[in-house]
């Protein structure tokens, strides 16, 4: 029951699970090791699954046409993993989703889900609920690269999340708060001063 500490925590918070639902729930879960810089999911593919991250950190980017990466998100241990357009349209994925550091994800699959949905119908409001949130986050997110200083951006990002400077290249930072690597420095030494 160890390993599934964290994802009856995070339903919780949202749906109460009987001990009988929360047994069929977690009979659908796959643990998933993922090694550092493996790819959870590659642009192309579809995304038909969501993970639950147990320990770790992983990156969300697309890969530009010149090689270079673009990073969209980041997903922390106890944040729920998926592309959404991708799973709920099962067109292929944008975006990649790769490891940062060595990380464990328990991953039910789409159709699992989807037929859980109609057995346990809790299940299909923890669902909605952590699309709502997914909604929030992507909101905020566009309206803070529009209103909030390359500064105010990096200082969010620290309070909400300090390990992610120890652990995340710099290149993926200053291009998730959409500023120059150096630009990133800067911003850094001035903080920090």
């Amino acid at each position: 029951m160890d390993q599934l500490s964290g994802i009856k925590k995070s339903i919780d918070s949202i749906v109460s699970l009987t001990d009988e639902e929360l047994l069929i729930f977690s009979s659908c879960l796959e643990v998933k090791v993922i090694n550092k810089n493996e790819l959870f999911l590659q642009e192309g593919k579809v995304c038909d699954f969501i993970g639950f991250v147990n320990f770790g950190m992983l990156i969300y980017f697309k890969t530009l046409e010149n090689g270079n990466e673009l990073t969209t998100d980041f997903a922390f241990e106890g944040d729920w993993v998926t592309i959404n357009e991708s799973r709920l349209s099962n067109l292929p994925s944008l975006i990649n989703i790769k490891a940062i550091e060595n990380s464990e994800l328990l991953v039910i699959k789409q159709q699992d889900l989807s037929r859980l949905y109609i057995k346990i119908p809790k299940l299909e409001r923890l669902g909605r609920i952590l699309m709502e949130q997914s909604f929030v986050k992507i909101a905020q997110q566009s309206i803070d690269l529009q209103v909030l200083s390359a500064k105010e951006r990096y200082e969010s990002l620290l309070c909400n999340h300090p390990e992610i400077f120890q652990k995340v290249p710099q290149y993926h930072i200053a291009n998730y708060l959409g500023i120059a690597p150096k630009s990133l420095s800067r911003i850094r030494k001035e903080f920090f001063q």
